[in-house]
């Protein structure tokens, strides 16, 4: 099946009792056996859930994968993956520019545990394999980056890396491109990690993370780690992704289109210094966007002139774009990287990696591209 027929049907068999097209959700903590260890596949909710087990079942068709799992947010699946994988003594590798979140996690929590992170800023292939020795467990890339919109040459950090003979899982964070965009398992990724509540679930109203792996073997510790220590997605909060899935390849096109629409005015305004979006002919990235991605994605992130009161001033005014945290959702969000999402890394550092105070990150809904411009243009008079 194709991506847009795998949204909607993986995972959602009719009911085999009622007949119901859309399956049940599953409110049940336990499950009654026949007998102590006879039972129907199911003893308890946290271990597996079959609401769950749905979305695992096609989050991984949509990414190529063997198996998949569902964590209770983005970073919950982040730190599945790295504390099943990795012992004190490791290291990791990543490319910088990176959700403040991840940053924190390694940072604060990771790195006082016995994990070494080693960062570049360089994002050639060769480069992210020039830190990786014998100690390194994983290598982990976002891309496209949050917020500055670099991408990272998945096959070719897959080829550094076996060219080299290095047995460290190539993990991609894929939650801006979404499967619908790029596969990075296809292209020679180990494991992706999402945060489910943004483009997946796409309506802003539920929180969730998933890791899909290229093999069964690599999943067990995963899922060992998933019952264990029990961040896993409730079962309401899975039915809510999974619905949100099935709009997935429309709801993304249309975030493309209009952020397109968007980045292409907000080159034209004098007000922007800077203007980031991986469409356009000047990004940095744009000939890799074009062979990696079957889209530009829907966030464009500006530098506002006027440093931060010119970016509160700006970002204070729009009346579609609300002010907020996340993205990924119908509707267009406003977020101010440095005092928001990116606040937990420090000044010298994320200004270096370009998170400055002027940044704002728009995450472009799908609501008419006319009202977004005019909203945006309006805005930009308080600046």
């Amino acid at each position: 099946m194709k991506l847009a027929t795998q949204a909607v049907h993986v995972g959602q068999h009719p009911d085999p009792s009622t007949g119901a097209t859309i399956p049940p959700v599953y409110f049940t903590s336990t499950y009654t056996q026949e007998a102590p260890g006879k039972h129907k596949g199911y003893d308890y909710s946290r271990s597996i859930n079959p609401t769950r087990e749905n979305l695992e079942a096609c989050i991984a068709a949509l990414e190529s994968g063997a198996a998949g799992a569902s964590f209770a947010s983005g970073l919950a699946a982040s730190n599945g993956v790295i504390a099943s994988l990795c012992r004190p003594g490791d290291s990791l590798v990543a490319f910088g520019d990176m959700y403040g979140g991840t940053y924190r996690l390694l940072e604060r929590c990771f790195v006082p545990w016995g994990l070494k992170t080693r960062y570049t800023e360089n994002s050639a292939p060769s480069a992210i394999a020039d830190l990786v020795d014998a100690t390194t467990r994983i290598v982990w890339i976002e891309t496209p980056t949050n917020p500055m919109l670099r991408l990272i040459d998945i096959a070719g950090v897959a080829q550094e890396l076996k060219k080299r003979g290095s047995k460290a899982l190539l993990v991609v964070d894929n939650t801006f491109a979404t499967p619908a965009l790029q596969r990075p398992i296809e292209l020679g990724a180990d494991i992706v990690v999402h945060s489910t509540t943004k483009y997946l679930g796409g309506h802003s109203d539920v929180i969730g993370g998933a890791v899909v792996t290229r093999d069964a073997a690599t999943m067990e510790p995963i899922r060992f780690y998933q019952n264990a220590a029990g961040g896993v997605s409730g079962p309401l909060d899975c039915y809510l992704t999974q619905r949100g899935i099935k709009t997935l390849p429309v709801r993304l096109k249309a975030h493309c289109e209009n952020a397109m629409r968007v980045a292409a005015w907000a080159m034209e305004q004098s007000k922007f210094e800077r203007v980031i979006y991986p469409g356009l002919k000047d990004h940095a990235d744009h000939e890799l966007a074009m062979r990696q991605m079957a889209g530009f994605g829907g966030i464009v992130s500006c530098v506002v002139k006027g440093g931060l009161d010119g970016a509160s001033r700006f970002m204070s005014s729009t009346k579609l774009f609300a002010c907020a945290e996340s993205l990924g959702g119908v509707e267009s969000l406003v977020n101010h990287p440095a005092i928001m999402t990116h606040a937990s890394i420090p000044r010298e550092i994320r200004e270096a990696r370009g998170v400055v105070d002027g940044l704002v990150r728009l995450s472009v809904g799908i609501e008419d591209a006319d009202d977004l411009i005019a909203d945006l243009e309006q805005a930009l008079k308080a600046v």
